[in-house]
């Protein structure tokens, strides 16, 4: 498997990051690591190798970007405003930094031609990718999102204060009425998926909420729930990844030769 490091100076953040690029060729994969995890978690995780069938093909070249978690929603040691000001400053390094690296990269392996990237990430990392995929839908064209939050609360309780609303999906997207975002919203191939078994209670509950704001909003979605032994863990996210980014790329195929 082809694997690439890179290091660059943030101006958002005023500090060094980092990411990992996995394979050759294919539609670029932008993970999001889990609650305070780094880089490499993806890898050490056995993410990576989950989904080597896709790499190893040219099917997708998947980017796990670094993550500052301790710096923001877990930063106990700093108050609400401060902490989604950080919060904020990643986003932005995301979008105006990570990205335009990676969508180069991804470009000139693909010959030239310009892949908009799948979004997607396990537990944290599916609230991070979800909440970037719908506040930035011109910069993805999916989404793979398992066992998430989709909500603020559990890292701000009831305060919706500036842009802490702006990071609560569940809050946000009832009021989003511009029909252009709509119109691209429904465009884009979003899954989403959680477990009913140990230690996904809070997530359940906030991918059911999620499911039914996306039917009020028309927004098309496949949302999948897998049994009552499927815990919030590892070992069922290395099933789960293969199974839907098989059929993510099998509907993206059909769509691109029709």
């Amino acid at each position: 498997m082809d694997i690439s490091y890179h290091k660059a100076f943030s101006e958002k953040l005023a500090r060094d990051m980092e990411y990992k690029r996995y394979g050759f060729a294919g539609r670029p994969f932008i993970v999001f690591p889990t609650s305070q995890g780094r880089f490499y978690q993806f890898e050490d995780s056995g993410g990576v190798a989950s989904l080597a069938e896709f790499i190893d093909t040219g099917r997708i070249q998947l980017f796990a970007l670094d993550g500052i978690d301790s710096e923001s929603f877990f930063n106990k040691g700093s108050d609400f405003a401060g902490r989604i000001a950080r919060h904020e400053h990643f986003f932005d390094y995301v979008r105006t930094e990570a990205l335009p690296l990676i969508e180069t990269t991804a470009t000139a392996s693909n010959g030239g031609r310009h892949m908009k990237p799948i979004f997607g990430g396990c537990s944290m990392g599916a609230f991070h990718s979800s909440n970037f995929v719908f506040r930035h839908p011109h910069l993805a064209s999916g989404l793979i999102a398992l066992s998430g939050v989709y909500s603020a609360r559990d890292f701000f309780g009831d305060d919706r204060s500036g842009q802490i609303y702006f990071n609560s999906l569940l809050d946000y997207l009832p009021g989003v009425t511009e029909p252009s975002i709509l119109k691209r919203l429904r465009s884009l191939r979003l899954i989403f998926c959680c477990g009913q078994g140990a230690w996904e209670e809070r997530m359940l509950e906030e991918t059911r909420e999620l499911e039914k704001v996306l039917a009020a909003k028309k927004i098309p979605a496949w949302v999948d729930y897998w049994g009552g032994d499927v815990a919030h863990d590892w070992p069922w996210w290395h099933k789960q990844l293969p199974y839907f980014m098989s059929r993510w790329l099998d509907e993206d195929l059909k769509d691109r030769l029709h």
